[in-house]
């Protein structure tokens, strides 16, 4: 089944752009309760997903950064240790299954690498839920 029907748009969805700062994702996380969160470039195209751990490996390995300089820090200077490597618009949800396993969301782009939205854990599941209990009633 394609994964359009479980999609949620970018327009519904908390993004950052590249190039802003570690205080606003610091914040920005903080205020959503998220522990990663979809990046993009100045044209929209997905660029990787910064998550907790990148923004903990920063503050560890900068030996003069506190959360005080944070915004002096651009999201462009932080190494992304996770890769979550967007899919197609046009890719059928069971190929989502493995990466669910290891991410909360699968990021999804248009035929140009846009970004346009993700796929998020919780949709994958109830498929697979829904699925598995309409084949145990038809048993």
């Amino acid at each position: 089944m394609n994964i359009a029907f479980f999609f949620t748009p970018k327009n519904e969805l908390v993004y950052m752009n590249i190039n802003s700062t570690m205080r606003q994702a610091l914040e920005k996380m903080e205020h959503h309760r998220f522990t990663a969160i979809p990046l993009v470039d100045d044209n929209g195209k997905y660029v990787g997903t910064l998550t907790e751990g990148d923004l903990l490996w920063k503050l560890k390995n900068t030996a003069s950064l506190s959360f005080s300089n944070t915004e002096k820090i651009n999201l462009s200077d932080i190494s992304l240790h996770q890769i979550y490597a967007p899919v197609s618009i046009n890719a059928q949800i069971e190929d989502l299954f493995s990466r669910a396993v290891n991410q909360n969301f699968i990021p999804v782009i248009d035929d140009h690498e846009v970004f346009i939205g993700m796929v998020k854990r919780r949709a994958i599941i109830e498929y697979c839920s829904e699925k598995l209990l309409n084949e145990s009633q038809s048993n």
